[in-house]
């Protein structure tokens, strides 16, 4: 091998290339001054690609620029050779570079075919120009896409801001909203109309609004929304008991799908108050016939009086006449006190106001009447604390008085209880939306109570007025109560009445406070402190109006409510609703079951439950009755709500005693 390098390497047998040239000068320099060129072009492109795969690292293929590098180097080198050769004929070397700049191209060459595919698919600068302006127009796009998203979301934001407002106004309306669809579904209730109602919102969903309304108000075709009408409905609650509502119904467009609002509005309490105004009207009208029919009666009662006198007086030697006359005068003196409660009673009798201390009133009355009643008639007194002046005529106050004693009196024919009491006491709003004709403010009350047979509630709603009795004939004009009432109304105060068959009676005067404005803030405390709770309270009370009273009153104080009409519902809600905290019930309910009965039974269900009971009479009266016990907590009627808050905590705070 390295012989055959020798003869390959040995030149001395050769002639330079210049001797083929001939030695002419022109072609040796044409030669020299070309290969020269071609050599400097060739060695100046390796250099160029070192620096480019050198500085760009991302480039693909590296390895075939460094090839490439050599075999242009190579090709460089046998130009530099060439014109070696033209004076020193070294055509070995010549040769074997030249073999090595074969290689070196094939090598190449046979790299660089397979990766032709590959290099076709590198972007040329056309296409990157498209490709940018593709780029440029995505991007515009994009922008446009991007301030067609931020208005979108603007939109969505204000939609949003919307829908939370439209659901505050709903959430928080005082009155009922229910949507349904064309076929009568609810579609949404609001909690006024779970208030209202007594059902949640899930137990009404996609149900018949029919299932609200009562029987008769019933469309015919309740799957129908139009059967329901704009007006005053009868509404049916989940208790079962239904209530006087306006319904007023509207129409709007959904999604191209027909749907109904329907605005809920409770009358109950509008319509106590038309009734409590037609009766004040009544009362009004009544006292205005009766005062008229009084002062002409007593032009003829004195022309009838007088002449009996008269003739008496001339008939004293015909004593079996004189008897007659007599009989006339007695009858017309008889008359003149029926018109003069009939002027009580339409408030056109003369008072003389004056401010009186109703506890040295009470004891007073007392004394007359251990002396005036029967003697199984136990008087009693209990006095509120402090001074309470009223403001008031003392003879018509102490008739009043002296009247209510003695209807007292007949209805405990067997003996009995009667208390006389007073205190300080407030009318607030609450009391004022069941009896409108009052005015809010502070009074001093004056309250005799008993415990006789009681009255019917047809009883109470006739008792004031005039010449209505439940006496036998000739055993009273029924003018007692009336004259009250004219007293009361007279003197800028109020009078009612509560009371149960069978439990007793208890007739309350309001009367005017001497030297106190007409202002609830006279009494010593605020609703503002009323004590408030998180419980839920289960409500038993019979009568609609002090029912739906009492709801409100407690659920503003910050509890659940549950309602239910008699003991046999309350026992079953208690049942089948472990949430319930407490019992607040009446003691005086239909159905064959008292309070104290539902409160022993209900603590058999519950151990340890509180119970609240509410009556119009006081805790020591039923005590003496043997109707409570003296630890019982009692809310006597009619009560305010900071009275009603006291009372509330008091009986959660004695059955953690008590436990």
């Amino acid at each position: 091998m390295w012989a055959f390098f020798e003869r390959l390497l040995d030149s001395s047998m050769f002639s330079p290339h210049g001797i083929c040239l001939l030695w002419e000068p022109e072609l040796i320099w044409l030669h020299v001054v070309s290969d020269a060129c071609i050599a400097a072009a060739y060695f100046s492109i390796p250099f160029a690609l070192a620096i480019l795969v050198t500085k760009r690292r991302d480039l693909k293929f590296g390895w075939v620029y460094w090839a490439f590098a050599v075999f242009i180097m190579a090709c460089g080198l046998t130009h530099v050779l060439s014109i070696y050769t033209l004076w020193v004929p070294v055509y070995g070397i010549e040769g074997m570079v030249k073999a090595a700049t074969a290689i070196a191209s094939v090598f190449t060459a046979g790299a660089l075919w397979p990766l032709l595919p590959k290099i076709l698919t590198i972007p040329s600068a056309f296409e990157f120009r498209q490709v940018q302006a593709a780029l440029e127009e995505e991007e515009t796009k994009n922008r446009d896409a991007a301030q067609l998203l931020g208005q979108v979301r603007e939109a969505q934001r204000a939609l949003r801001e919307s829908m939370t407002r439209l659901t505050a106004v709903v959430e928080t309306a005082v009155d009922g909203v229910i949507l349904f669809d064309a076929q009568a579904r609810i579609l949404l209730f609001n909690p006024a109309c779970e208030r209202l109602f007594g059902y949640r919102a899930d137990e009404v969903m996609n149900r018949d609004i029919g299932m609200l309304m009562s029987n008769e108000e019933r469309p015919s075709s309740a799957g129908h929304a139009r059967g329901f009408a704009t007006g005053e409905a009868g509404g049916l609650r989940k208790d079962g008991s239904t209530f006087p509502m306006n319904l007023s119904v509207g129409q709007a467009w959904q999604d191209g799908e027909l749907i109904y609002v329907g605005i809920v509005h409770d009358l109950t309490t509008r319509k106590l108050t038309e009734q409590q105004l037609q009766q004040a009207q009544k009362m009004e009208t009544v006292g205005q016939l009766s005062g008229g029919i009084a002062h002409d009666f007593n032009n003829l009662l004195t022309v009838i009086i007088g002449n009996a006198e008269f003739l008496s007086d001339q008939l004293r030697a015909r004593p079996d006449l004189r008897r007659f006359a007599d009989d006339i005068c007695l009858s017309g003196e008889r008359g003149a006190e029926l018109t003069q409660r009939l002027l009580a009673f339409s408030r056109r009798q003369l008072l003389q106001p004056r401010a009186i201390e109703c506890r040295d009133l009470l004891e007073s009355m007392h004394k007359l009447l251990k002396r005036t009643l029967r003697e199984n008639i136990e008087i009693k007194t209990a006095f509120g604390p402090g001074s309470i002046m009223a403001f008031a005529d003392r003879a018509q106050l102490e008739s009043a008085v002296l009247n209510l004693a003695l209807n007292a009196q007949d209805a405990m024919p067997a003996g009995g209880h009667l208390t006389l009491s007073t205190e300080l006491a407030a009318i607030d709003d609450d009391y004022r939306a069941l009896h409108p004709e009052v005015a809010s403010g502070s009074y001093a009350l004056i309250s005799i109570t008993d415990d006789g047979e009681g009255m019917t509630p047809d009883v109470i709603e006739h008792a004031f007025e005039p010449f209505f009795t439940t006496k036998e004939v000739g055993k009273g004009s029924g003018l007692g109560l009336s004259m009250v009432y004219g007293f009361a109304k007279q003197s800028d105060g109020h009078v009612a009445i509560y009371s149960e068959q069978g439990l007793g009676t208890t007739v309350r005067l309001y009367l005017p406070r001497a030297g106190a404005g007409q202002s609830v803030a006279d009494v010593p405390e605020s609703e503002e402190a009323a004590p408030r709770g998180y419980e839920t309270i289960l409500i038993a009370e019979d009568d609609p109006f002090v029912r739906s009273s009492a709801i409100r009153r407690v659920e503003s104080l910050g509890y659940r409510v549950i309602a239910a009409v008699n003991g046999k519902e309350a026992l079953q809600r208690l049942r089948t609703d472990p949430s319930i905290d407490m019992l607040f019930t009446d003691i005086v309910m239909p159905g064959g079951m008292s309070g104290w009965e539902l409160a022993d039974q209900a603590r058999l269900i519950r151990p340890g439950l509180p119970v609240l009971f509410t009556s119009g009479y006081a805790l020591e009266t039923l005590v003496e009755q043997g109707r409570a016990r003296t630890q019982s907590i009692l809310l006597t009627k009619p009560y305010r709500k900071i009275e009603l808050a006291q009372r509330l905590r008091d009986a959660f705070a004695a059955a953690a005693l008590a436990s």
